[in-house]
């Protein structure tokens, strides 16, 4: 046997004996194996298919970084230079073939959210959040082209004959602007913000609108068409295909409400300039807020539940329209169409870039930027532009597939202190690649300088220990080096052995004496849930009715009484959910040796035959064991005493004194004692008639001991008197004697 499959074999070993019940506790098992399970983590370099494999992905690098926080616009001219409209400085950058980049124009303004090229090698640049657009030569010179009274300009298009149109809020307007700066309204939009711009081949534009998010289709005399009524707060961007399908993205945002600081905040979602509270700075940031859609509007159905983030729409050329793709967690931010037909979505909050194939569509995360947002997309050749925010970047995504990627998995919660067991995975490495998996573990949710170093790699893809110290959380990484061909990884399973916690009894319940239940869903004669000592005959010959004034609906079936019996419940929880035994022991009052009643019980319920007990008050323990899901070194126990109870199955005693008369009527002495609990009803009857209440001659039944005198009509000579007695545990008795007086 060679060395290599001598550790193999090894690891296996390990694996197998991890999860043997017999020898060590059930240990649980995180795997990732399908493209949501991998969604939950970060790629670089990477993509993750339809089929959930991770392979090398486009290599992605940064081409320009201005040192600002947003890239808002992006305007590509046809020799490869790359115009940045940028926030929360409003600055314009220049950006070469090359990457070179420099600083082309800064506005007055805060930010430049709309680009668009003008004659002569200039350009258009929309500014807010004083809604204002100016025409800015080759070399940088601005003059202003139109100041609406709008707060925002959003976006900006160019007819073929050079004409401008704006899309502006907070009033939802679309203005026509010609080269020589006059403009006018074009379309009124009724939303709160016209938010993109789009012509079709047929010179209608296009026009989508936040708050609420539609796409409207209007024509060149300005008369609009709704052509597509989302349930989101914004349609963000529109792209038209070769065959004339339009696809608009939308997400939720950045709801509408009212007072001086929503007066002055644009309402469309998020990214989307959020003003502090100031009267003469404005600062901004990208943010992604999930928002309840607005009244009248319906939320988009999904499986998974839960308000998506965002949906990509497709309207067919006849004005069908459908959703083509649905995001929970990913707001989509731009679009663009590849010359295949594919789609490319921009997202945010992890920056990722998805590839929309196929019918029905089949989302590929192609890759992921370094930002949180990625905001615009341009196709440039052989490579795709992209914008980001959060840092705000100018990146390239190539046709070339990247040599080197990594991926981080979500952090793993064990929610207490465990051991880490094996770590196996599954994939497939030609000739010249390569597959490393390395594990870190700590006691934060989110991974610091107080976790763990990488540990790894690992060798033994069939099963390899886990190095990384014990701790709460756990994370693994995997890298993939490729060439001509690339790795893949189609499954990592991680195993981990929680920390074994005590078991622990929360509570312990005492019927009444007497009280037991039946088995749910019992067939023929009915038994007594938790009791198996005693033959059925013989307690159906003990059944009978519960004493009255004891109502509740019963735990587990339908309440029964039989006397002598004592039914004892609990409650017991362990975190680490193993299973649990319970043992039940007792003493007597006054006494401190435990006893055993019960022992390695599975059901919290149990049912004590207390006639074979002395009468006293008791104290019961319920302990319970997690024996059965760990080794016994590592087995712990939890225990509770219950609160004291009587036991008494001995039943009054009465004795009778000697009859006597007084005037017209019989005088009975009686004296009732018990010897362990208190007596609760006494009652005497005539030659068989109905049962009448005896009081005793303090008053008050609260005692074991009372005394009676019974007087009696002259009529009840020479009758049965009969008296009976019940005392707090149900135990009954009964005495007569003859009414006379003693001697006639």
């Amino acid at each position: 046997m060679t060395r290599t499959h001598a550790l193999r074999g090894l690891a296996v070993g390990l694996a197998l004996l991890l999860c043997t019940p017999v020898i060590f506790a059930t240990p649980g098992i995180w795997q990732a194996a399908t493209q949501a399970d991998f969604l939950r983590g970060d790629v670089d370099q990477l993509s993750i298919d339809e089929h959930g494999r991770l392979a090398l992905g486009p290599e992605v690098r940064r081409v320009f970084d201005g040192a600002v926080s947003v890239v808002w616009a992006m305007a590509a001219q046809p020799d490869g230079t790359t115009f940045l409209g940028t926030g929360n400085d409003g600055k314009v950058f220049k950006v070469t073939a090359g990457g070179t980049g420099t600083l082309f124009y800064d506005s007055p303004e805060l930010e430049v959210h709309a680009l668009a090229p003008a004659p002569g090698g200039g350009l258009y640049v929309g500014t807010s959040p004083d809604g204002r657009i100016y025409r800015v030569d080759a070399t940088g010179d601005a003059t202003p082209l139109f100041d609406p009274d709008d707060k925002y300009i959003w976006a900006l298009a160019t007819d073929a004959k050079g004409v401008v149109y704006a899309a502006t809020g907070d009033k939802g307007n679309v203005y026509r602007i010609t080269p020589d700066g006059k403009g006018e309204l074009f379309f009124a939009t009724k939303a709160t913000h016209a938010m993109t711009l789009r012509f079709e081949a047929s010179g209608h534009l296009l026009v989508g609108t936040g708050g609420p998010g539609r796409v409207f289709r209007v024509d060149t005399t300005g008369k609009g068409f709704l052509a597509l009524d989302t349930p989101y707060q914004e349609v963000r961007a529109i792209k038209v295909d070769g065959e004339g399908v339009i696809y608009a993205a939308a997400q939720n945002g950045r709801p509408s409400g009212g007072g001086s600081e929503a007066a002055d905040t644009p309402t469309p979602p998020a990214p989307q300039p959020v003003p502090s509270v100031s009267t003469d700075i404005v600062s901004f940031a990208i943010i992604d807020v999930p928002v309840t859609p607005q009244a009248g509007q319906a939320s988009p159905a999904r499986e998974s539940g839960g308000q998506p983030s965002g949906a990509v729409y497709r309207i067919q050329a006849d004005g069908l329209w459908d959703v083509l793709w649905e995001a929970k967690d990913d707001s989509p931010y731009d679009l663009s169409v590849e010359p295949d037909g594919a789609l490319l979505v921009a997202t945010g909050s992890k920056g990722k870039i998805f590839r929309l194939t196929g019918d029905p569509i089949t989302p590929v995360l192609l890759a992921r930027v370094p930002a949180q947002q990625a905001t615009m997309l341009h196709r440039a050749g052989d490579r795709t532009l992209l914008t980001t925010a959060n840092p705000g970047l100018l990146v390239a995504m190539s046709n070339t597939r990247a040599t080197r990627g990594t991926y981080e998995s979500e952090v793993k919660d064990a929610r207490m202190v465990a051991s880490w067991g094996a770590l196996s995975w599954r994939a497939t490495t030609p000739a010249g690649t390569k597959v490393e998996l390395f594990t870190r573990s700590g006691n934060t949710r989110t991974p610091d300088e107080a976790w763990s170093d990488w540990s790894g790699p690992y060798q033994v893809a069939e099963g390899s220990s886990i190095t990384s110290p014990k701790a709460r959380y756990l994370q693994w990484r995997v890298v993939l080096t490729g060439g001509a061909a690339t790795p893949l990884l189609t499954s990592v399973s991680a195993a981990y052995l929680q920390r074994n916690v005590r078991p622990k009894v929360e509570s312990i319940t005492v019927h009444p004496p007497g009280v037991a239940f039946q088995k749910p869903f019992s067939t023929g004669e009915a038994e007594i849930a938790g009791f198996e000592e005693e033959p059925l005959e013989r307690r159906l010959s003990n059944q009978g009715a519960a004493p009255s004034g004891q109502a509740g609906g019963p735990a587990l079936g339908r309440r029964i009484y039989q006397r002598g019996l004592q039914t004892l419940a609990w409650k017991a929880a362990d975190e680490n959910g193993d299973d649990l035994t319970y043992d039940v022991l007792y003493r007597r009052e006054g006494e401190t040796t435990w006893r055993p009643l019960k022992a390695g019980l599975t059901e919290t319920l149990t049912v004590w035959d207390t006639t074979s007990a002395p009468n006293g008050s008791y104290v019961v323990k319920v302990v319970a064991s997690d024996a059965r899901s760990n080794p016994a070194e590592l087995a712990l126990k939890g225990e509770l005493e219950s609160a004291s109870f009587e036991i008494d199955n001995t039943p009054p005693s009465i004795v009778f004194g000697a009859v006597t008369r007084a005037e017209d009527r019989f005088v009975v002495p009686v004296e009732v004692r018990d010897q362990d609990s208190v007596l609760t009803r006494v009652e005497y009857s005539l030659d068989a008639q109905s049962w009448k209440t005896a009081f005793p001659r303090d008053g008050i039944l609260d005692s074991r001991r009372e005394a009676f005198d019974l007087r009696l009509e002259a009529a009840a000579a020479g009758q049965t008197l009969v008296l009976r007695a019940s005392d707090a545990l149900h135990n009954v008795s009964s005495g007569q004697v003859l009414v006379r007086v003693s001697g006639r």
